[in-house]
């Protein structure tokens, strides 16, 4: 009732003022203005259109919803426009000579003097004010009055509109009668005006601060918000878990959340000054983060079906990405039997209010996203309790987090796409690549060096065409795939350390016709014959020569178009799922098979490691793994220059005491290795070459025990070992700082999903296929040249057989091809080259199983220390409690077992070796 009530009196006043504000118009037309009829027309058709835009505009600012929170400004701007008029016309001075008979202006006359342009404005404005004060307040009184009283309400309001109509006439012209001007009563009424705008205020101080947040947010910042419908979904009670980029972020959600929620302030933080003004927006609950009791407490208020936001990390994040996250909101969640709706705050990390100085390019006004995600509940199991549930809660509630992190990640796009909004993020002068010539390349040499190259390479090739690509770890190689990119081509890369007879299959299975290289490179690798080869099937195309035939005119154009990179890169109409590039699997187990990764496959692979692990641009990645492994590309290239993180190439990992003094030379504080690498670097390095290295990853090859011990008490660095193939971009888990777990692979990355298929004889774990954005388009085979076979429904048989834990930590018990059925038991070769290792550290084993007569296979053990002997592994596995179906039948010493060029064991040599002997 109260309501109905104020609403009635708000849509009186303004009928009053506007029915007395029309009924000076024939006075003002007349008296002051020296108008004829036409002028008091044109103030009615200025009105009436003022009125209908006012209208309009409410209904796009409200869209939809019913509240005042509006109608203040209506009021204010009332006010202000009617003071105008009325001092326009105290300074209006007719015009000296009147051309018509009758004394007066007609109202193309008044309109053709631009000195009357501002009372037309006023008019209008009056109007549109009018629009916006009223029509909210119409639909408050139909919508919020009761449904039997709703009919009575509407006849209230039309005999007090009508009241207040008659009064106001009535006034004015008591006024008029006691001599006052019209100008005055104009004045007077934009002041009973202005106190009626203050006492609405007054009324809706919450909504009217909060518009005003907007308004200016949305002005400087270009906010958007995304997901608004998956907030409706939540209901009544809920905990709004949001990631935490700058001073900001608290303002952005209390003016764009649709409700006003209950925020968990820092008792300490709530403390200080500039909090004050904010919390008068919001609910605020002060937590004390040392008192127990503070959790329980913020627990009955969520209960009490409301919706609260907390910050999960806990603080602002000093890296840029994803931080700690504490494992107290997960707990309100689920004690409160509340919903979780995640929301990610992007951009806002490039303002002024981060604390990211010195660690991104600040500016004034980044654009910022606010991205509602769907709300979701723990899923914790009945009867877990006390630390277990509170652990697994604050798991979960990382998941939901990192998940997040990962969906609102823009992978849509092509990989040239990614490098121009890098460019305009982080800056065109950034420098993000170098090599061993020590000459830094910046976003624009990049993106300028990679579109002159495209162009000239352009016209050799056609668009879509697979295009081979045999370049060593350097800045030129990443200028070379760039320039592929920038034209709609795709590279394959060359595995050149693989042997011709391999790399003449791949260039058969990807029907390439042009394969790109430098000559310089193929001098240094002596692949002169690789080369010669190659010219009997394609053409052959050297870097140095492209380089001679750029003109002048190349570089002028280059350089005059560079801002309009974007556009001219559009037009070349990539799809996200179209081929990006092309990598050949290692043929460490038969013939090389040519996997097509697209564009969208790749961008989700760095989007799902950099959901996990925070860089930022103040790191230094240091890559020496090649460009045509998987890990080398996406992990040592794509992930750091995409996301501005300056990466040294490097042509050669197996310069095992170079490796480390360009580490310690660089300042490097990421690298990327396989076990036999690392352990190489160990080996060969001072302990403190590594000194400012923060992440150590592995990949490819399991870490042995001794590797990772060695550089936890040599360097003092856990090594963060990882898992994935090829097909999956090729990240699948990964050990991070925050989830790390000794002799697994880690967890699985954002958005893959994985099942475990039994496998007879094997009674832990299962052969695993996993599915997500990042599997692989399809393979390319010899048996099938250029026809990509597509992976079914994204997922991909691993043939790997690997076990999860309750915590979802992976390890990877072997391949379902590296298991050998002796005497009807299933034996793990992976496992049998384990024991060699723990019983010989510092060599390399490999382990064969070949036919057998009698029980079916045997093992054979290849292993580059000399003095291994099978009787010193059989009584080492028997001291371990180890059936001696686990020692190899044969033990053959090599000077080196055979490696591929990533560092993997080359099974097939291996085989050869075993089957010889």
């Amino acid at each position: 009732q109260r309501f109905s009530a104020l609403t009635i009196l708000g849509i009186s006043w303004f009928w009053l003022v506007g029915a007395t504000f029309l009924s000076l118009f024939p006075a003002i037309a007349n008296d002051i203005l020296k108008g004829d009829e036409t002028v008091v027309t044109l103030f009615l058709v200025l009105f009436t259109v003022g009125v209908a835009i006012g209208s309009l505009l409410c209904n796009r600012l409200l869209k939809g919803k019913v509240t005042a929170v509006y109608a203040p400004f209506g009021a204010l701007g009332i006010t202000i426009f009617i003071a105008d008029f009325a001092w326009c016309l105290t300074a209006y001075q007719p015009p000296a000579v009147i051309a018509d008979p009758s004394g007066l202006i007609g109202g193309f006359t008044f309109m053709s003097e631009l000195s009357n342009v501002r009372m037309m404005i006023d008019l209008v404005g009056v109007a549109m004010s009018g629009g916006v004060f009223i029509v909210p307040l119409y639909a408050i009184l139909q919508a919020w009055s009761d449904e039997e009283d709703r009919s009575r309400t509407i006849a209230a309001n039309n005999i007090v509109n009508a009241f207040f109509m008659t009064a106001g006439a009535g006034l004015v012209a008591l006024a008029v009668g006691f001599g006052m001007t019209i100008a005055m009563v104009l004045l007077v009424i934009a002041g009973l005006n202005l106190i009626v705008a203050l006492y609405v205020t007054k009324l809706l101080p919450d909504a009217i601060i909060r518009a005003g947040l907007k308004a200016v947010l949305k002005l400087f910042y270009r906010v958007e918000v995304k997901g608004l419908e998956h907030y409706q979904k939540a209901g009544d009670r809920a905990v709004i878990v949001v990631n935490h980029v700058s001073f900001l972020d608290p303002v952005l959600l209390a003016a764009f959340l649709p409700v006003k929620p209950l925020f968990a302030v820092n008792t300490h933080i709530a403390k200080a000054w500039w909090v004050a003004p904010f919390l008068r927006l919001v609910d605020a609950f002060p937590l004390d983060p040392t008192n127990p009791m503070a959790l329980k407490a913020l627990v009955r208020e969520v209960r009490k079906d409301k919706h609260c936001v907390i910050f999960p990390e806990g603080r602002i994040t000093v890296t840029g990405a994803l931080m700690k996250v504490y494992d107290g909101p997960g707990m309100i969640a689920d004690q409160a039997g509340a919903m979780l709706v995640p929301v990610r705050i992007d951009g806002a990390q490039y303002t002024l209010f981060s604390r990211l100085k010195g660690t991104v390019r600040r500016r004034l006004f980044p654009k910022i996203t606010l991205t509602i995600q769907p709300p979701r509940k723990l899923d914790l199991p009945e009867g877990m309790v006390g630390r277990t549930r509170r652990r697994l809660a604050g798991q979960q509630l990382y998941d939901v987090m990192s998940d997040m992190v990962f969906e609102t990640c823009n992978r849509r796009r092509s990989l040239f796409d990614a490098l121009l909004d890098a460019r305009v993020i982080h800056g065109g002068s950034h420098a993000v690549l170098e090599d061993i010539e020590r000459k830094p390349l910046t976003y624009d040499r990049l993106v300028l060096g990679s579109r002159i190259l495209g162009a000239k390479l352009a016209r050799l090739t056609s668009r879509g065409e697979r295009v081979g690509l045999m370049v060593p770890n350097s800045a030129g190689a990443a200028v070379a795939f760039f320039a592929l990119q920038s034209h709609g081509r795709v590279p394959a890369m060359l595995n050149f350390s693989s042997g011709l007879s391999n790399m003449l299959a791949a260039i058969e299975a990807a029907t390439i016709k042009t394969v790109v290289t430098s000559r310089r490179f193929v001098e240094v690798a002596k692949l002169q014959d690789v080369t010669a080869a190659f010219e009997n099937k394609v053409k052959v195309v050297y870097l140095e020569d492209v380089r001679e035939s750029v003109s002048g005119f190349d570089k002028a154009y280059g350089m005059l178009t560079q801002p309009f990179a974007d556009a001219i890169h559009s037009h070349h109409g990539i799809n996200p799922d179209e081929p990006a590039v092309v990598l050949f699997t290692s043929g460490s187990e038969g013939t090389p098979k040519g996997v097509v990764l697209s564009h969208a496959n790749l961008l989700a692979n760095c989007y799902q490691l950099a959901a996990r692990v925070d860089f930022n641009p103040r790191d230094i990645v240091f890559n020496a793994l090649p460009v045509f492994h998987s890990f080398g590309l996406t992990g040592g290239t794509l992930l750091p220059v995409l996301n501005g993180v300056k990466t040294f190439m490097y042509p050669s990992p197996l310069h095992y005491r170079i490796v480390p003094a360009l580490v310690y030379d660089t300042s490097a504080t990421i690298m990327f290795g396989t076990d036999t690498f690392l352990a190489g670097y160990a080996r060969s390095s001072d302990p403190y070459d590594f000194y400012s290295v923060r992440y150590a990853f592995a990949g490819a090859e399991k870490v042995k025990e001794e590797t990772r011990k060695v550089w936890s008490d040599k360097f003092g660095i856990r090594i963060f070992e990882g898992y994935g193939a090829t097909e999956t971009s090729p990240a699948l888990t990964t050990n991070t700082a925050q989830h790390f777990k000794a002799g697994t692979v880690g967890r699985f990355l954002p958005g893959i999903t994985a099942t475990l298929e039994s496998v007879p004889g094997i009674d832990v774990g299962g052969r695993l296929s996993v599915k997500g954005p990042n599997v692989m388009l399809g393979y390319l085979k010899t048996a099938n040249p250029g026809v990509i076979e597509p992976a079914v429904d994204s997922t991909y048989d691993t043939g790997d057989i690997v076990d999860i834990d309750e915590h979802g930590f992976v390890t990877i018990l072997g391949r379902a091809k590296r298991f050998a059925k002796i005497a009807g038991e299933m034996v793990s070769l992976t496992a049998v080259e384990g024991h060699a290792a723990s019983l010989w550290p510092g060599h390399l084993h490999a382990v064969i199983a070949v036919p057998d007569a009698r029980k079916g296979e045997q093992l054979v053990l290849v292993t580059g220390h000399d003095k291994a002997t099978r009787q010193d592994l059989l009584a080492h596995c028997k001291q371990a409690g180890l059936s001696e179906l686990m020692v190899p039948r044969t033990v053959i010493a090599v000077k080196q077992v055979p490696l591929l060029g990533t560092g993997k064991i080359d099974y097939v040599a291996a085989r050869a070796l075993a089957e010889a002997a």
